[in-house]
């Protein structure tokens, strides 16, 4: 049986010899596997082409793939090639730059489709490709090698499963996305908006957003402070000549937004990440030994020019804000700092119900001129942070060329609730930035010594986070995060005024309390489960008179009725232990 890379990518040439025999003339362009099937780009030439097309396509691959018993291969010169393809300008340009790369040219035969490919096919399609597990899925458009200069061409994308039941549980959990997408939930839930006027990747966050995102960055501070940070603050603009002397400017110079003063003529960017400010509050005044390790942190956002193609929700923004933090302290000392991070990140992680494995990203040993920094000291780095991996008992592997350009770094994947992985906190190793700053600090023996430098960040970017985690709960907050966590139904007006005080002493002890008054008590009462607030309490005649209320557990269903102050205060308990329910 081909692995089922090797059958995406054969569905990928199927669903090109399928549009080819369908719409004479139409040109493929190129058409890989990908994470959850294959896409193929298309010249349609004089063909227009809309999904309600896709169901015809996929009969005829399916009527094609009878015929695909067999796949061959033979290498060709540029010559053969371009006889062959003398018809498709896409094809040619890429023979060309492979021919210049000193890259061999490989022709595959799938039944009688020829195709210029590198190669990773069944083969024999007829019998591995399941006709069943696989499904066309959308089109799109897409520019030619994703430069918008170029021709914009038609993208056709497919699902492909090893099964049947793969492929349908797949749309099943996709649907499912659907119900959980952040965007939609934000809406309903009153949590975030965008507007024209303020610009694309540019969120507002509404009062109850904004207690979200104040709840988590409260959370990562306080765990932050108990580890020994410290909190500092940083201007949102910087000369570029910060970003020269680091590193980024070379690296990321077109991401960066432009500043420009009426007053000055220093260049300027607003900051895209903070290390390279941090860096210049070590280096404020001398630091010795005993000094280290300095822990700095801040919550704080940075703003970067991403494609609008590109912007996505929370998930994909151009103003990020971060719960960053640097770390500079001695070689002897780096590896229980990066212990407290893992630490840190297995309480936080805990305690918001998210698991994750660690991705151990670390250089790529075939492309050295990607990173900054001598080689031992990548070595030492990698190494290091690997037997951390391995002391800790982390779920580990190991990516190589995945590294930031100035160090290896642990990349904390998350896994949601759909099974979906999502990349969230990381502690950073980088020998580079203090060695481009000189930064420097007194040793026990004199000699200066130039200190080690850690990135890391918890949640990562908030937004980003924020809009993860909206879809791994649905929009079921726990109570020590939920916009509101009471609300308080009277039955009728003439128990609205007992109400009242009853949101007043919750508000008293800072329980988030809103009062509904309007409408039927049955509509009141679906509201507050719609809005899925964790628990409401509902007054009557009999808790007027007794002075209780009657709460109602907005997750397990659960009912009571006691006096309001034995509601409050192992209300406050869960609220202070952060329980996730």
């Amino acid at each position: 049986m081909a692995e089922i890379e090797h059958i995406r990518h054969t569905l990928a040439h199927l669903l090109a010899a399928s549009v080819r025999e369908l719409y004479p003339g139409a040109k493929n362009a190129i058409g890989p596997s990908i994470e959850d099937g294959f896409y193929q780009d298309f010249d349609m030439g004089d063909h227009k082409i809309s999904e309600e097309d896709l169901p015809k396509i996929e009969k005829k691959m399916r009527q094609i793939l009878k015929t695909w018993t067999t796949s061959s291969h033979r290498e060709v010169t540029l010559a053969e090639a371009k006889k062959e393809f003398a018809w498709n300008e896409y094809k040619c340009e890429l023979m060309d730059e492979f021919a210049e790369g000193g890259k061999t040219l490989t022709f595959y035969t799938l039944g009688d489709f020829v195709d210029l490919c590198k190669g990773g096919h069944s083969e024999n399609p007829e019998k591995d490709v399941n006709p069943e597990a696989f499904k066309l899925d959308r089109i799109a458009g897409a520019y030619w090698r994703g430069n918008e200069k170029n021709k914009m061409l038609t993208r056709i994308y497919g699902l492909a499963f090893a099964t049947k039941d793969e492929l349908d549980t797949y749309l099943a959990m996709r649907e499912e996305a659907k119900k959980r997408d952040h965007r939609k939930i934000g809406v309903e839930m009153d949590l975030f908006t965008f507007s024209d006027l303020v610009g694309a990747g540019l969120p507002l966050y509404t009062p109850k957003g904004t207690i979200l995102r104040q709840e988590l960055a409260g959370y990562s501070e306080s765990l932050q402070k108990r580890y020994g940070y410290q909190q500092v603050w940083i201007p949102h603009i910087t000369k570029i000549d910060l970003y020269k002397k680091s590193g980024h400017w070379d690296k990321f110079g077109g991401e960066l937004m432009l500043v420009e003063s009426q007053e000055s003529n220093d260049e300027f960017v607003l900051k895209p990440m903070n290390c390279p400010h941090h860096t210049q509050i070590y280096a404020s005044k001398p630091r010795s030994y005993r000094d280290l390790p300095l822990r700095y942190m801040e919550t704080t956002t940075c703003y970067r020019d991403e494609k609008t193609g590109e912007l996505s929700g929370l998930t994909r923004v151009r103003s990020l804000t971060q719960d960053d933090a640097h770390v500079f302290c001695r070689m002897d000392q780096f590896e229980q700092e990066f212990e407290n991070i893992i630490s840190m990140i297995k309480e936080m992680y805990d305690t918001l119900g998210l698991s994750f494995k660690a991705r151990l990203s670390f250089s790529d040993p075939k492309k050295p001129e990607k990173y900054l920094g001598s080689k031992e000291n990548w070595e030492l780095a990698e190494s290091s942070i690997e037997n951390i991996a391995k002391r800790l008992g982390l779920d580990y592997w190991i990516a190589p060329g995945e590294a930031a350009f100035y160090g290896p770094k642990i990349d904390i994947m998350v896994t949601d609730s759909l099974g979906r992985e999502w990349q969230c906190a990381s502690p950073q190793l980088d020998f580079v930035q203090p060695e481009r700053f000189g930064l420097e600090y007194t040793a026990q023996d004199g000699t200066k010594q130039r200190p080690v430098m850690i990135h890391k960040v918890l949640l990562g970017t908030i937004d980003r986070f924020l809009g993860v985690y909206i879809e791994h709960t649905a929009g079921v907050f726990p109570l020590w995060m939920s916009p509101v966590q009471v609300k308080v139904l009277p039955v009728s007006d003439k128990h609205l005024v007992y109400a009242e005080e009853v949101v007043v002493e919750l508000k008293k002890h800072n329980i988030r309390a809103e009062l509904s008054s309007d409408d039927s008590l049955g509509k009141r009462i679906r509201n507050a489960k719609l809005e899925k607030v964790p628990c409401f309490i509902v007054v009557g005649d009999k808790e007027v008179e007794d002075k209780t209320v009657t709460v109602e557990n907005n997750r397990n269903g659960d009912k009571q009725t006691l006096p309001l102050g034995d509601f409050i205060s192992p209300t406050l308990e869960r609220i202070r232990e952060r329980a996730n329910v």
